[in-house]
């Protein structure tokens, strides 16, 4: 190695240990390990080699040939070691570092400006922020805990876009809703993932398997509003790197199969100086500000679907009799109503059972406490609760959008959106829904084949 190229290298190992960062080796056996090991080696070679040197002055060839046996013995022994070392620790053989943990220098949470250093309103972070600042402003805290399923298969990734994504197997053939008993690939999958993301300081609540094969969901304990959005995104990455290590393919589309859907639900509360506004108590009516969200909710969230339901399978997971809402209806402790009141005293909250598994999390709850805030600000009236299947409530209250064509149309051309965030805003997310749309529309699928091919 050259002079130069050995100074660089120092000046990015310096620059990289400034950071945090350690070489892999050095960091899993610390100091001493490495001392120990490098010692060993030299002792072992030169023990070797002051073996031989001794028997070939005093042995003659003979004592040669079963030295240079001697010798491949000890090199086999001493390789196999250092390949026990090598496969634990598989950095170790080059210049490759990582984070000391996954929350740590490795990860930062940067939030999008223009050049003249303005914060960038479209960004999704930024969308959020805005919303909570608003409820701040009011003197209102959000608290919010996430519940997300998705699904995992069999197969790499890879093996799957092969095999054009047709012949999936889940990783558990049939209902394992709160099973205690999992496959064995499926029992390692959730403790890879539930030590990645307590070392990433994102730590779950609960990881269990849902109702469809192969289908997964995970909870995060209730807190900070950003937060939550920011352990969610991390929670995405490590799902795909866990399962690709593994062999598997994870999907978090709303509707991968027909007939099966995979929610993403917002548990949200406000609070004020530390106690929750939501409390109720038994007999007593709804707390106000509680009955406002709800109102603000049932009147906003039509007209804002695009941002929890941003593709055109989204609305395929919108199904009677599926869990997943089909119309904008709330009642007590009712999971076929869009926004279910759950916990009861101190523990009251909203659940929100709109978005699907594919939304993004910040635009998604964005659009939650901009209906929040409109119910709150505005004071739309309040729908009689859903007491039964409020897939066959009469008389049918307002329908969730059946396409994203319809969400789009309303998204754009009500005021409610607009008057949440702001023209640039809705502009922008228009045009996003519209080219997913102009893709579908392009797209010959299965089931035109199905209707069609022998019958058109």
């Amino acid at each position: 190695m050259s002079p130069s190229r050995a100074h660089a290298r120092l000046d990015d190992d310096a620059a990289l240990r400034a950071h945090g960062y350690q070489p892999e080796l050095s960091r899993r056996m610390g100091g001493f390990g490495n001392f120990a090991i490098s010692f060993s080696v030299i002792c072992i070679l030169a023990g070797g080699m002051t073996l031989f040197g001794y028997g070939l002055n005093t042995g003659g060839p003979a004592v040669m040939i079963w030295g240079w046996v001697g010798i491949g013995a000890m090199t086999l022994i001493l390789g196999m070691c250092l390949a026990e070392v090598t496969s634990a620790y598989p950095t170790s053989g080059g210049l490759y570092y990582m984070a000391h943990r996954l929350g740590g220098p490795r990860w930062a949470w940067v939030d999008a400006h223009d050049h003249h250093g303005y914060r960038v309103p479209v960004a999704p972070r930024e969308t959020l922020r805005q919303q909570i600042n608003y409820l701040a402003d009011l003197g209102w805290e959000v608290r919010v805990g996430i519940e997300s399923e998705f699904l995992l298969y069999r197969g790499s990734a890879d093996r799957s876009r092969r095999a054009g994504y047709r012949g999936l197997r889940p990783v558990s053939p049939h209902n394992l809703d709160y099973a205690l008993d999992h496959p064995p690939s499926l029992s390692a999958f959730f403790g890879a993932l539930r030590d990645a993301l307590h070392q990433a300081d994102a730590p779950v609540e609960a990881i269990k398997t849902e109702g469809a094969p192969g289908q997964i969901e995970v909870t995060w304990p209730y807190g900070d509003a950003m937060r939550a959005c920011d352990t969610y995104a991390v929670h995405k990455h490590a799902v795909r790197a866990i399962a690709a290590q593994q062999r598997m393919t994870p999907t978090f589309m709303a509707a991968p199969e027909t007939g099966i859907g995979s929610g993403l639900h917002f548990h949200v509360s406000l609070w004020r100086d530390s106690e929750p506004a939501f409390e109720t108590a038994l007999g007593a009516d709804l707390p106000e500000v509680l009955g406002q969200s709800i109102a603000g909710l049932l009147d906003a969230l039509p007209e804002m679907a695009p941002l929890y339901a941003p593709y055109p399978n989204s609305y395929k997971r919108y199904a009677p009799h599926s869990f997943a809402p089909t119309n904008f209806t709330w009642g007590y402790d009712n999971r076929t109503c869009a926004i279910r009141v759950a916990g009861r005293h101190k523990d009251t909250r909203l659940e929100v059972r709109l978005p699907g598994a594919d939304a993004n999390t910040y635009l998604a709850l964005a659009a939650v406490l901009a209906g929040i805030l409109h119910g709150i600000t505005k004071h739309p009236k309040l729908p009689d609760p859903c007491t039964g299947d409020a897939y066959e409530a009469d008389p049918l209250p307002r329908p969730v959008p059946r396409t994203l064509d319809e969400a789009v149309a309303a998204f754009t051309e009500g005021s409610l959106a607009t008057h949440a965030f702001s023209p640039s805003v809705v502009q922008h997310y228009a045009h996003a829904a519209r080219a997913e749309i102009d893709t579908h529309h392009g797209q010959v699928t299965d089931a035109d084949r199905a209707k069609g091919l022998l019958h058109a």
